[in-house]
């Protein structure tokens, strides 16, 4: 119903209130006021979900301290947890609480587990000895697990009922404004994304904690913790101007018990004296009507195709734990800021906004008028391939990484590192090996363990992490030192002896040398990422030796894989729903759209397999494993596009509907010839049996 006056731009709705069912709605310029909880409540989840997501697998690689493989492994279980659990909600939803109730008690279910990732990330709740390092991380593993399960189970046991409620608050006149409601949910699902990606891992660089100041992770968890406990009130708030509908039974659950009852009724069936039917859901024509079997056909039609596409969300799903470990091997200094690793992410949400327009008005416009046949599935086809050389790009760019890594010692070799303090040349013997050093020089040696017994200061084996610069100093000068650099200190350094390593951010850092007997003098070095430095301390002046260079492959290189991958995603998965739904029943596009999530779901799980079970040396021979597999999956989809034949499910449906009349007109037929057929063989059973007396048992007249 329309404003009741149109000078107003809020009104009370109450169109087709009797035969809907449906109760009074405040209006805003013709919408429900409702939608703007439910948008709100999707922006704040949206955005404690991605900025969560954004820096997990750094927490797992710096804070739980796991590698890179087995980050990689817990991010994808994770992930996949997210997609598989909306099939969960949606019956819950429909079959059971409704709704509402469903996105209420899921999300105070979300809210708990976002509240104790963020106390699983203090580490000065187990660091007794205060140094920095917990106690006991096993505690903490397993408080981020249960809240990593529980915002699994509540993000994916919302994500089919958030969109679908909104939808219900309108009526059947407003058509328009459910279509601009749906954009408007798309784009606050995006909003969040983007700004949580951008902000949460600023949140994270920050310093924080009681006995030492560390990456603030609980500050980067506990932000999107917030937004969630925001995101539940502000629903809860908005409870009385829904319109709740009850649950009606899902749809999923009566498909899949005709697709069950279809095998197991072919199955009893199996003897070769019983006819053939054309088709095996047909079997389930003994309980299920045939346009529901025709619709269950149409489905599985379209999830058939489906079977390749997992691959995709494999390689796209990459972005949040390889690509962004790839990141943290390079230079992130842009000039006037400086880019965290996880924050490259970003530039995906960035690109799908730019990218969607220029694909819907600029690419597919020229491709018809160059008269090309770009059906729905052949653009999927672009897309997989697409993600492919975005991992070759990866690859590429990794090979540039590698070149600038160091060389360290393997297992059985040990680094031997020599500083010559002495006004002339030495000459070392260390076994077989033999060298010669000048006066101030440092040599580095690569020998077999056997060949070292004592091994004095031991060097950095491991880029440092999080970008930090590994610096510690040698005290070649008379008297004992104390060196600083900001608020970290080296503590006292003996003479001629080695200090520990302090990590020490990008950026300018300020050293301050001061002997025993209180003169001080500083001195000022610039440093990139990842860099290690040994400085040495002469009677006279200070010498420095870099140990392992700054990072020098800048993350600009990424954007070239994130720009490819960002167009394979807008041509796969905008077109994949579109032709989804236009290939799928009306009342069934809940079930590809479940079938859709589960595609993503199995796409992380493929990760886990191809990073445990492949054993390669080299992160570029593993992207391009990827992209290979990509490449032959997109090979074999296309084959399978090929003999697809496209439908027009409104126009199966409304042939059903037609034949309706005539089956039911046959179906009376046959009532009617059956009952002649029994009440002739009762008359003749009554002439025949007239003046006996029988007795009928209980069982038969009950």
């Amino acid at each position: 119903m329309k404003d009741s006056q149109s000078h107003s731009c809020c009104s009370f709705s109450a169109d087709k209130e009797k035969k809907t069912g449906k109760k009074k709605s405040v209006t805003i310029f013709g919408y429900p006021l409702s939608i703007f909880f439910i948008v709100v409540n999707e922006f704040c989840e949206r955005f404690s979900y991605y900025g969560m997501r954004a820096v997990l697998v750094l927490y797992f690689k710096y804070f739980l301290k796991w590698d890179d493989d087995f980050s990689t492994t817990i991010y994808h279980t994770f992930v996949a947890l997210c997609y598989l659990s909306p099939i969960l909600g949606a019956i819950i939803a429909d079959s059971w609480l409704g709704k509402f109730k469903t996105i209420v008690y899921l999300s105070i279910v979300y809210t708990a587990g976002q509240v104790i990732m963020a106390v699983g990330a203090i580490n000065d709740i187990t660091d007794g000895n205060k140094d920095g390092t917990p106690d006991n991380m096993t505690f903490h593993i397993a408080l981020s697990m249960v809240g990593l399960l529980l915002i699994a189970l509540g993000t994916g046991g919302i994500k089919p009922c958030v969109a679908a409620f909104g939808g219900d608050q309108f009526n059947e006149d407003q058509e328009k404004q459910r279509s601009t409601f749906f954009s408007i949910f798309y784009l606050s699902i995006n909003a969040g994304s983007l700004l949580s990606t951008i902000i949460t891992p600023i949140l994270r660089a920050q310093k924080c904690g009681i006995h030492t100041q560390q990456q603030c992770y609980p500050l980067a968890f506990g932000v999107p913790a917030a937004l969630m406990v925001v995101s539940l009130i502000v629903f809860i708030v908005g409870s009385g101007m829904y319109n709740k509908t009850a649950p009606s039974g899902n749809i999923m659950v009566k498909v899949c018990k005709c697709i069950f009852f279809a095998i197991m009724n072919r199955f009893h069936n199996r003897s070769s004296q019983i006819p053939k039917r054309e088709h095996w859901l047909d079997w389930a024509e003994e309980k299920y009507d045939k346009l529901l079997i025709a619709q269950v056909k149409m489905v599985l039609k379209v999830l058939f195709l489906y079977i390749p596409l997992p691959m995709f969300w494999a390689l796209f799903d990459q972005q949040g734990s390889r690509w962004t470990l790839q990141a943290t091997t390079m230079d992130g200094n842009f000039g006037l800021m400086v880019i965290q690793p996880d924050q490259m992410q970003t530039v995906n949400p960035i690109l799908i906004l730019i990218m969607v327009p220029v694909m819907d008005f600029i690419i597919y416009p020229l491709i018809s008028k160059c008269k090309l046949n770009f059906t729905p599935l052949r653009k999927i086809t672009v897309g997989m391939f697409l993600a492919g050389l975005a991992f070759v790009a990866a690859a590429l760019v990794q090979l540039q990484i590698d070149a600038t890594l160091p060389d360290f010692p393997s297992s059985t070799e040990q680094q031997a590192k020599f500083i010559n303090m002495v006004n002339r040349s030495i000459d070392i013997t260390a076994g077989k090996y033999a060298f010669q050093l000048q006066t101030l020089q440092v040599g580095l040696y690569r020998v077999e363990k056997r060949n070292i017994l004592v091994t004095t200061f031991g060097d950095v084996v491991a880029k440092p992490e999080e970008g930090a610069n590994a610096i510690r100093f040698f005290n070649g000068f008379g008297m004992t030192l104390n060196i600083t650099v900001g608020e970290e200190g080296f503590g006292n350094i003996v003479s001629k002896n080695m200090s520990t390593y302090v990590d020490v951010p990008q950026g300018t850092a300020e050293f301050v040398i001061k002997n025993a007997a209180g003169s001080t003098c500083a001195f000022k070095r610039e440093f990139g990422f990842g860099s290690s430095y040994t400085f040495i301390i002469p009677p006279t002046f200070i010498l420095e030796e870099n140990d392992i260079k700054a990072n020098s492959i800048h993350m600009a290189w990424q954007i070239p894989q994130y720009f490819l991958m960002t167009s394979g995603e807008v041509v796969f998965s905008v077109t994949g729903l579109e032709f989804s739904y236009s290939q799928a029943p009306s009342n069934m596009k809940a079930v590809l759209q479940a079938g859709w999530l589960l595609t993503v779901a199995v796409g992380n799980i493929i990760v886990l397999i191809v990073a445990e079970a492949a054993t390669l040396p080299d992160q570029w021979a593993e992207y391009v494993l990827f992209a290979a597999l990509l490449v032959l999956v997109c090979i074999i989809f296309a084959i399978m596009a090929y003999f697809y034949t496209y439908i027009d499910p409104v126009q199966i449906e409304a042939d059903f509907a037609n034949l309706e009349p005539e089956d039911e007109k046959k179906k009376n037929l046959e009532m009617t010839k059956k009952d002649m057929v029994e009440n002739h063989d009762e008359k003749k059973r009554r002439s025949s049996n007239e003046g006996k007396i029988h007795r009928v048992p209980a069982l038969l007249v009950n």
